[in-house]
This record gives structure tokens, sequence and C-alpha cells, in this order.
């Protein structure tokens, strides 16, 4: 009976480096991704006085990154989702533990 808890465990362990390596390899490419960058273009040639530069605010949807708050929400609701997890799996457990019978 003790060899088939080892394969059990053995067979989570296996499981878990698996999904570790999946996750690393389908993730890593995209958190390695960058936006390309461009030098600034030239300034046309004038015999003027140079215009004022005109400043412009850009959202973060138009760059193409992430804005901090959502990646906060993101990582809380991966934190309450893992407890929640957590605790289901440990009460499945709990129920399924043999108990001994009781003397009377």
């Amino acid at each position: 009976m003790k060899g088939i808890h080892y394969i059990r465990r053995l067979v989570g362990v296996l499981t878990g480096l698996a999904a570790a390596l999946a996750a690393a390899v389908v993730g890593a490419p995209a958190a390695f991704a960058a936006t390309g960058t461009y030098p600034p273009p030239e300034p046309p040639v004038s015999h003027g006085p140079a215009a004022p530069p005109v400043l412009t605010h850009t959202h973060a949807a138009v760059t193409g990154g992430t804005a901090g708050w959502q990646i906060v929400l993101i990582a809380v609701g991966a934190a309450i989702l893992g407890a929640v997890v957590a605790v289901l799996v440990n009460r499945a457990l709990a129920a399924r533990r043999h108990r001994p019978a009781a003397a009377t």
C-alpha cells in the first residue's frame, strides 16, 4: 500500500513541475515582448521661429501597457482565488480521511 502513496506523490510532483514548465514556456514570450522604439523624427528645416512643443496625454490602452491598478487587481484576484481553492481542497481531503471507530 505504501508503494501507491509514493507513486501518487511522485505523479503529483511531476504534474506540478510540468505545469510550472508550461506556464514558463507560454508566459515567457508575452512577458519579454516589447513594443518597438523608434528614433524621433528629425525636425523640419525652417527659417522662422520654432513653435513650442505640444504636450499631449497618452492613455495606457493606446501605448499598449497595462495600468498599475489593473495589475494590482489581477494579483489580488489571483491570491483570493488561490486561497479559496486551497481551503476547498483541504476540506475535501479532510472529508475523505478515515477516522477510527470510537469504542463504546
